[in-house]
């Protein structure tokens, strides 16, 4: 498996100031096999040292943070001697250890010839229940799930994934038919490590389904274990109705939905427990499409999206028969499964912040709006072939933009107005 973030490493490693990395992430997105594949690449020593019910290293950190005195008890855990410039240092599971986690501050400040990185399940809920922050100290690297490019190199379809890097479409869309195979299969199996490197070795969906499942039955046992008593109800039906919520023609996040009556202020802290754990993604509305977008945004207003296509599926119970019956699986659940995937690319592939256009009066809404060289640039979403649609063109018209982007199954093509790029292709946006 291939993970292109560990080019992202190696760009730290080369850094003169380079300080302590914290590889932030949801639980199984394959932050621990990342950290060790690096390692293991451009090291020639890896010490790694898990917090997970390690309470002797746990105690290494609570006396001081003399750097010295600690170094000598990771040598001694690991079973060589630590070295600059040619060890890799691993702290996993960090948030067992919040004074581990402090203690990053005293490597960068006082032994910044040492290649550190650390992660753990969790650590930006950890963060907000009292884990002090080394506030400019520490670097961090955001890890998501495989994107399409990382799945199709999983899969032996190295030259594919390569081409698109090439935005030479008179070339990919030579290929358009194979891009379409691996996409809809991507919309089930999704990005998780697990599920892709599963579907990779047996091609079998209903091994998928349940590698998904438990690792949804994982982030509900971290419901229970880390979150908030009074807030567990909150967060399982805010998370449950996700699916819902996106099936909608408008994806605003609508807390009636959840229960009768209710109302935002409930559910805040539910929906920021997801997001701290990385689980959920929150794109806001704006209510005028100017720069910078954030100055524009609705606090009240916005869709909430899961962290995983083929997890999206496999909470909405898609039957794995439909990657099977050549379009099916855009008929049913269609809007939201593709709105889920260019969220996912645009969050994991792109340097943008996604938006969205609306307000409480317009008749048409933008499914994603993005700042790109100091314009703002629309992105209309389409499942399939059928792109009839006039929110785009009507946006255009009032606003006129320098570039709209329409996202769908057709080839790419150039217009005056806009231009259309295959789903498959959402990298080069």
């Amino acid at each position: 498996m291939e993970r292109f973030a560990i080019d992202e490493l190696k760009n730290w490693k080369e850094k003169a100031d380079r300080k302590p990395l914290v590889v932030m992430g949801a639980r199984q997105v394959g932050k621990t096999w990342l950290m060790q594949e690096f390692g293991r690449r451009f090291y020639k020593k890896v010490a790694y040292i898990s917090f997970y019910n390690n309470n002797a290293m746990k105690q290494v950190f609570e006396s001081d943070y003399d750097i010295k005195r600690i170094l000598s008890y990771l040598n001694i855990e690991v079973g060589f001697p630590i070295t600059p410039e040619d060890t890799l240092i691993i702290f996993d599971e960090i948030q067992n250890a919040p004074k581990a986690f402090e203690s990053l501050k005293y490597f960068c400040e006082d032994a910044s010839e040492y290649h550190i990185t650390a992660a753990g399940s969790l650590l930006g809920v950890a963060l907000h229940q009292g884990v002090s922050y080394p506030v400019g100290k520490v670097e961090l690297l955001n890890l998501h799930p495989l994107s399409f490019r990382e799945y199709l190199y999983a899969m032996n379809e190295k030259p594919l994934a390569d081409a698109l890097l090439t935005k030479d479409f008179s070339l990919i869309d030579g290929f358009a038919q194979k891009y379409i195979y691996h996409l809809k299969n991507y919309y089930y199996v999704g990005g998780m490590p697990e599920a892709v490197k599963n579907f990779a070795l047996h091609t079998d969906y209903t091994e998928v389904r349940s590698i998904q499942k438990n690792i949804i039955a994982q982030y509900r046992g971290d419901f229970g274990k880390h979150a908030e008593p009074r807030e567990l109800p909150r967060i399982n039906m805010v998370w449950d109705s996700i699916p819902m919520q996106l099936a909608k023609e408008n994806k605003k996040f609508f807390f009636g939905n959840i229960k009768k009556g209710a109302r935002s202020s409930e559910f805040e802290l539910a929906i920021q427990w997801l997001l701290d754990s990385g689980l959920v993604h929150k794109v806001s509305r704006v209510n005028e499409p100017h720069i910078p977008l954030s100055s524009y945004r609705d606090f009240s207003a916005y869709k909430l999206f899961v962290l995983d296509v083929g997890l999206l599926c496999a909470m909405a119970e898609l039957d794995a028969r439909t990657i099977l019956e050549g379009n099916s699986l855009f008929v049913e659940f269609k809007g939201a499964l593709t709105e889920q995937f260019v969220l996912q690319e645009l969050i994991g592939t792109t340097q943008y912040t996604p938006f969205y256009y609306g307000t409480e009066k317009s008749t048409f809404e933008q499914d994603f709006l993005i700042q790109k060289e100091n314009s703002i640039v629309p992105i209309e979403v389409k499942a399939e072939t059928n792109v009839h649609s006039q929110s785009l063109k009507a946006f255009h018209e009032k606003f006129k933009p320098k570039h709209s982007v329409r996202f769908s199954l057709l080839p790419y093509r150039e217009q005056d107005w806009m231009t259309n790029i295959p789903l498959y292709a959402v990298c080069v946006v």
